[in-house]
Order: structure tokens, then C-alpha cells, then sequence
């Protein structure tokens, strides 16, 4: 007698909350636990270093606002090890505290007070982003910058750029609209994945994606301000007969 196979639901993916205040903690885990999560949670900083050291999760909610070393400095120590999506709660309304959390690499923020089912949607979101197939297609290139879509893979002079996520999907999404101008609202659209936001979000991300690809970060030559618009790619000038996609010397080895 043949036995039916068993299925086997996936592993649940694993979300890293860290708050100081036992209300809010305990009420986005609860909110997480019931949209499908394993939680594991965490009221400070060197404690929150401890678990995700311990067991890396998916994704990390971090609280700026934390004892014995901020969510700054959190959120630095753990992306030492490698990309960790991280979406950063904010105390406040102030935009010092949005333009911080966002400037140290975090994929979106919160302000408190904020909806728990708001926050369970930024979390699916940026999953969703951070573990998307990448689209097929060669190499991305643009002088001296060279983006592996597949791998996301970004090198500068043939060395490792350290972008984060949203990072490598900006840059990626330049290199594939040479010489167009881009709105913000548009880049938060096709970049973040987002109807609605805070602007503010797509302009640190471009000013931090300056200070690892230009030269002179305050005199950007590749990403130019187009004043009341938004952005344009200039690519560089390359041995492609396009200029912007291509494959680096040696079929695709990354090292140039």
C-alpha cells in the first residue's frame, strides 16, 4: 500500500525585533508571529548583537532609541558579517532621526506611534526585494563600474563595492536608464517598490550611492541632480560599443 507523500512546509523565515519598550516589542511580535514569522526578540544593543551573532535572521527590526549601544551602531556591527535587511523604528517624527537610520544602511524606517500591520507590510516588502530573483541579462557596466545582476556582485576598478540591497537595486536601475532623468517619485516606484513615501528616503540613498561610486561625492560626475526633477545617470565612457552593458574581460569572472 503506497503512502501519500507528506508536505513539508517551509522553514519560517526568522525576524530579529529589538525595542527596549516591552509594549511595542511584544506587540510586533505578536503582529509578526500571526503574518507567519518566528520572532526572536532582543531590548538592547549588545544583546541584539548577540542574536543575530548567534542565529542570523532574515530581517532585523531595530529600534534607534536602545541601552548600551544605539540602533546606529547596531545596525553597522551586524552588516559587518555580510547584507541584513533591517528596518529601523524611529522615536520621532524628526527627520535628523529618519535621514540617520537611513544613512547607516537601513531599508526603511518607521516613525512611532505606527500601525503594527504597517509595519508587517514594510517587512514583507523589503523581503520581498531582498530575496527576488534577480532579472537575466549580462553584466552591467559603465567605465570602471561593473554590476553582476545575478550574483550582485558591484566592483569599482575591479574591487568590491559594499552596497547595501537597496543600494545595488538603485544603482542597478541607473545603469539600466543611462542618460535618462528620473523622478523620485518614479525611483521609489521601480526601486523600493513603493506607491507612497517619504522622498527623503531616495535622496540619502543617492547621496550615499555618490560616496562609493564618484570620485568627488560633492562634485558627482556620474549621478548629476537634475534641480526640481530628479536624477540622471551619465555613464562613463567604455570599451562596450554602448557604454553601459557588457561583460568584464575573462567571460564574466568580475576581476578586471
Amino acid at each position: 500500500m503506497s503512502t501519500a507523500p507528506v508536505s513539508v512546509p517551509p522553514p519560517r523565515r526568522r525576524i530579529l525585533v529589538v525595542d527596549d519598550d516591552p509594549t511595542v516589542a511584544e506587540v510586533v511580535a505578536g503582529y509578526l508571529d500571526r503574518a507567519g514569522f518566528a520572532v526572536d526578540r532582543a531590548a538592547d544593543g549588545p544583546t541584539a548583537v548577540a542574536r543575530a551573532a548567534a542565529a542570523r535572521p532574515d530581517l532585523v527590526v531595530l529600534d534607534l532609541m536602545l541601552p548600551g549601544m544605539d540602533g546606529l551602531e547596531v545596525c553597522r556591527v551586524i552588516r559587518e558579517d555580510g547584507p541584513l535587511p533591517v528596518v529601523m523604528l524611529t522615536a520621532r517624527g524628526d527627520e535628523d532621526d529618519r535621514i540617520l537610520g537611513l544613512e547607516v544602511g537601513a531599508d526603511d524606517y518607521v516613525t512611532k506611534p505606527f500601525s503594527p500591520r504597517e509595519l508587517v507590510l514594510r517587512v514583507e516588502s523589503v523581503l520581498r526585494r531582498a530575496g527576488a530573483a534577480p532579472p537575466p541579462g549580462p553584466w552591467l557596466r559603465s567605465g570602471t563600474l561593473a554590476l553582476d545582476p545575478a550574483a550582485r556582485r558591484a566592483l569599482r576598478d575591479g574591487e568590491e563595492l559594499p552596497l547595501t540591497i537597496r543600494e545595488f537595486d538603485l544603482l542597478a536601475f541607473f545603469l539600466r536608464h543611462p542618460g535618462r532623468v528620473l523622478g523620485r517619485e518614479e525611483l521609489m516606484r521601480r526601486v523600493w517598490g513603493w506607491e507612497f513615501g517619504d522622498l527623503s528616503t531616495v535622496t540619502v540613498h543617492v547621496r550615499r550611492l555618490r560616496e562609493k561610486i564618484e570620485d568627488d561625492p560633492a562634485r558627482p560626475r556620474l549621478i548629476s541632480t537634475v534641480w526640481g526633477v530628479g536624477y540622471r545617470f551619465d555613464p562613463e565612457a567604455s570599451g562596450d560599443a554602448d557604454g553601459h552593458v557588457g561583460e568584464p574581460a575573462g567571460g564574466g569572472g568580475g576581476d578586471e
